[in-house]
């Protein structure tokens, strides 16, 4: 299959993606809020979808795909594990608890543009070139709508790192230790 090393970097990416995020889960042992938990688990939770649809079409060709057939396979997977991955991470208690504080907020407008960037644009266009794959219309540019679907995939995923990295609390400094008692002695 023509494209392999290129699957196999996005994986690549997608997997240290997974291990910032959950690097970041683990740094300190304060509690998280609800938004730094949520936003965490979308980084890894996209990271992990884009490392599986990365690999897809590789462990598939093995099997003696090649054409249509290996690009549709891997968007009906690609498309299932998706929705699957937005319907569980849309009933998480903190995802829910997130948003209805969001709409409780004067941070609506804020959220909204956020979510839409983040989200639902780079979703739009991975959802539009996975169908396009799967409903045949463009055959020679089967492997290019597959490859666009899966960057944007590892777009969200950087996105909500850079997010999280750029939304992180400052860590509690401790107070100033009292200064050391002079000994007035050598120590010769």
């Amino acid at each position: 299959m023509q494209g392999t090393e290129l699957f196999l970097s996005l994986a690549e990416i997608a997997g240290v993606f997974v291990g910032f995020g959950a690097l970041i889960a683990v740094r300190s042992g304060t509690a998280m809020t609800l938004s730094e938990i949520n936003d965490i688990r979308w980084v890894v939770t996209t990271a992990i979808w884009v490392v599986i649809a990365a690999l897809a079409p590789i462990i598939i060709n093995s099997y003696g795909l090649t054409g249509h057939d290996l690009w549709l396979v891997s968007s009906l997977l690609a498309l299932v594990l998706y929705l699957v991955m937005i319907a569980v991470y849309g009933r998480t208690p903190e995802n829910r608890a997130e948003i209805d504080y969001v709409r409780t907020t004067a941070n609506l407008a804020t959220a909204f543009l956020q979510v839409v960037a983040m989200f639902w644009l780079p979703t739009a266009g991975l959802v539009l070139a996975l169908v396009l794959v799967v409903l045949g219309l463009f055959t020679s540019q089967e492997q290019a709508l597959y490859l666009t679907g899966v960057g944007l995939g590892l777009f969200m995923s950087a996105m909500a790192l850079l997010f999280v990295v750029f939304s992180q609390r400052r860590p509690q400094t401790a107070p100033d230790p009292a200064p050391l008692p002079a000994t007035g002695g050598s120590s010769a």
